[in-house]
């Protein structure tokens, strides 16, 4: 974890992970096949950093809990999100799964609805990461003051952008990431509900 940390997931190589673990490179393979196994393993690391708590008598609370820390973990670990494309099978990927789904399932959501929330909130937590932890690694104060006087100086192109601070940070990021959890929830449930009163005779 602390390699791909310092390194980033391209970085990373058999060779290197051997010389950091002081080990071989011949008794590093007698444990892991390949180096996508290793990335395999230090998401599913990741996931084991996300706290899994007892269900709530709120489910909506406890998929909240989960997607933030998520997204939380993943920012801990800028090079993670952009793993994802590959399949997560691990043991804490797939037990936060089972509490993400088994919360969704006690609010209401079956078949479609199901799929549509879990599909929602994931790529929700992974897009935001992603972007976030890029912003983060190129953050400059300055280059944020350029952006704001480039827009300030083009009011006449951009007049709702300037009236409602479109680069100000006013509003924290994990903040935005929250509220966007509770509306996507929201907006789920609501869609299920819709569509069961439309199925009554």
């Amino acid at each position: 974890m602390a390699l791909l940390d310092e390194g980033g997931a391209d970085r990373l190589t058999m060779r290197g992970l051997a010389q950091r673990l002081e080990v071989s490179a011949t008794a590093l393979y007698w444990h892991v096949a390949s180096r996508e196994d290793v990335l395999d393993l230090a998401f599913d690391h990741i996931f084991a950093q996300v706290p899994l708590p007892e269900p709530g008598p709120e489910w909506t609370l406890d998929v909240e809990r989960l997607v933030v820390g998520w997204h939380a973990a993943m920012l801990r670990h800028p090079w993670s999100p952009a793993l994802v494309g590959r399949p997560m099978l691990g043991p804490n990927v797939l037990a936060r799964t089972e509490f993400l789904q088994s919360a969704l399932v006690r609010g209401g959501l079956t078949g479609r609805a199901l799929a549509l929330a879990t599909h929602l909130l994931a790529n929700y937590a992974i897009g935001a990461a992603l972007v976030e932890a890029t912003w983060q690694r190129g953050r400059d104060p300055a280059v944020r003051a350029e952006a704001q006087a480039h827009l300030a100086a083009r009011t006449d192109l951009y007049p709702t952008l300037n009236e409602h601070g479109h680069l100000d940070d006013r509003w924290p990021d994990e903040e935005l990431f929250a509220a966007g959890v509770h509306t996507i929830l929201g907006a789920v449930t609501h869609d299920a509900a819709a569509r069961r009163t439309r199925r009554r005779p």
